[in-house]
């Protein structure tokens, strides 16, 4: 299956030491070579890299690596492809709008009779992947709910928690979303996350013979989340979500939390 990547921030950060793990796993240290995504946000603008190559072979993914976008929130994806072929169209983060925002949008999973159950009216897919039927049938589920106005985030947030929770009985539901002020994960089976804040130390990349001292990057009051399917450090504490959970971070902070159990 695919690796999800995203990080959610207090201050614009850059992800290019996480991205350097990853991108290894797209071909070299992983099976994930049927292209890759990342989406930075810039207030509620947004800039997205896309190649359909596998990541630790390409040029674009390299100038990612190299060149430090600051971001407050980033969304990154890495492909095994299972549905669809491997296309531009068919990679993801994906991107559409709702209530005047860029909502983005990967998935790690494969569901099925998506077609069927997640069919959508108004909102229609560009390519024809499983994961993008089901990111356009919750922007669209999103607007028959709550209309042309966004809702207070924790009904937001609990509202998509119970879609997550009816695609998931499709199969395998991993998600990432954000409108550039939140980044909302869902796990069905496979998802990890960590918060860095003061003091920081250093840390060494599983992947790659990469390390960094956070110390020397920061200062005492940053606060920088990573969510990512499998740890990318080798040194540092991940915590690992359980079936039905779900997290939504709002500048590097858990804002809301649940579980479909309750």
């Amino acid at each position: 299956m695919c690796e999800l990547l995203a990080m959610s921030a207090n201050v614009p950060t850059d992800i290019c030491f996480s991205f350097a793990g990853l991108m290894q796993r797209g071909g070299n240290t992983g099976p994930h070579k049927d292209g890759w995504g990342i989406t930075f946000y810039e207030g509620k603008g947004c800039r997205t890299f896309k190649d359909p190559k596998p990541s630790f072979d390409s040029e674009i993914a390299k100038l990612v690596t190299n060149y430090p976008i600051k971001s407050l929130a980033v969304i990154c994806h890495i492909r095994q492809a299972n549905a669809g072929p491997v296309s531009l169209e068919n990679t993801h983060p994906f991107t559409r709008e709702l209530w005047g925002r860029n909502f983005t949008y990967a998935h790690n999973g494969q569901l099925a009779n998506h077609k069927k159950i997640l069919k959508t009216h108004k909102l229609l897919p560009i390519g024809i992947t499983d994961s993008e039927q089901a990111f356009v049938w919750i922007l669209e589920q999103l607007r028959i709910k709550f209309g042309d106005n966004r809702p207070a985030s924790e009904a937001l947030y609990n509202y998509l928690a119970s879609l997550c929770e009816l695609i998931d009985a499709l199969g395998v539901f991993n998600l990432i979303l954000s409108d550039g002020e939140f980044i909302f994960a869902y796990c069905s089976n496979n998802l990890h996350w960590i918060t860095r804040r003061a003091p920081f130390g250093p840390a060494q990349l599983i992947d790659t013979d990469v390390a960094i001292d956070f110390k020397k990057e920061t200062t005492e009051n940053d606060v920088v989340t990573v969510i990512a399917t499998q740890p990318l450090t080798a040194d540092e504490t991940w915590s690992k979500l359980q079936a039905g959970d779900w997290l939504a971070f709002e500048y590097g902070e858990i804002a809301y939390q649940g579980n479909r159990l309750g």
